[in-house]
């Protein structure tokens, strides 16, 4: 370890579909994030910059390894499926394994080598009753009581879904926040506008609840597969194509099935000088 690793944090940058990634590695040495540090970093003039933080640790239970998220604004995300995506190819070419055991707040999650570069996440089933997505107040979830009758999803976290006409029409700036923080939605939610291409293709955008506009979103592309198909909109195998590039979403039997590319951007090292300005 040269003088400024030790003096300093390492850190890598990834990405999904533009989805952008700052991941710790724990496993070695043991790393505190704070609220602060997540809001440091995430800043993108004076921080790294970042839709989610991510930090690997030593996994317990027989699982390869446990993987915690802060959002931009410095809450904590028990989900974040294209992160969970980047980190396992990460560990998958680190290991020479096509399978691997992750644990998350989500639960467990499993991932493989899906070949020609992709990665697989199974994200777990998905939340449908009001009480476990949560809403604040018991009903169902297929239409919410809401203008444009959204689906409620949760996949870990929250989800809001509006199927439009055109999704890319939608001036997601302002439409985002005003039901990221509807009063029905608690802890807040994500917002998705999504537009039926065919049975098995949507086009979706995001507002990530902590973020903002984001190019993709893994659980938010889950959570919207899985309205359209109770909705009878698609079937339960889709291909969503985001701001930043596709996905493949196949809700089956044992989950919500991601499948997606993953970029290792670069690694580098967080200065003692920044941490030490970190509250």
């Amino acid at each position: 370890m040269s003088t400024r690793e030790h003096s300093g944090l390492p850190f890598m940058k990834m990405h999904g579909l533009g989805n952008d990634f700052v991941v710790l590695d724990g496993r070695a040495r043991d790393i505190a994030v704070s609220e602060g540090l997540a809001v440091a970093l995430g800043n993108r003039r004076t921080g790294i910059g970042f839709d989610q933080l991510a930090l690997i640790e030593t996994g317990d239970g027989g699982a390869d390894a446990r993987l915690t998220f802060w959002n931009a604004d410095g809450s904590l995300s028990a989900a974040c499926g294209n992160a969970t995506r980047c980190i396992a190819r990460f560990l998958m070419d680190e290991t020479g394994r096509d399978r691997l055991h992750l644990v998350t707040a989500r639960g467990d999650l499993y991932a493989v080598d899906a070949g020609q570069g992709l990665t697989s996440v199974n994200m777990g089933q998905p939340q449908l009753e009001w009480d476990e997505i949560p809403l604040a107040e018991e009903m169902e979830t297929l239409e919410l009581p809401i203008e444009g009758a959204p689906t409620a999803t949760g996949m870990g976290n929250p989800h809001c879904t509006f199927f439009v006409e055109n999704a890319e029409a939608v001036p997601l700036e302002q439409f985002g926040p005003r039901y990221e923080h509807h009063p029905l939605y608690p802890e807040r939610t994500n917002v998705q506008v999504a537009s039926v291409i065919g049975p098995d293709h949507l086009r979706m955008r995001v507002w990530e609840r902590g973020a903002g506009l984001t190019l993709a979103s893994g659980s938010s592309s889950c959570a919207a597969a899985v309205a359209a198909a109770r909705r009878g909109l698609t079937g339960r195998k889709v291909r969503v194509d985001l701001d930043g590039g596709t996905l493949w979403i196949d809700w089956q039997e044992d989950g919500v099935w991601m499948t997606g590319p993953t970029v290792h951007v670069c690694d580098g090292v967080i200065t003692a000088n920044f941490l030490g300005g970190v509250a």
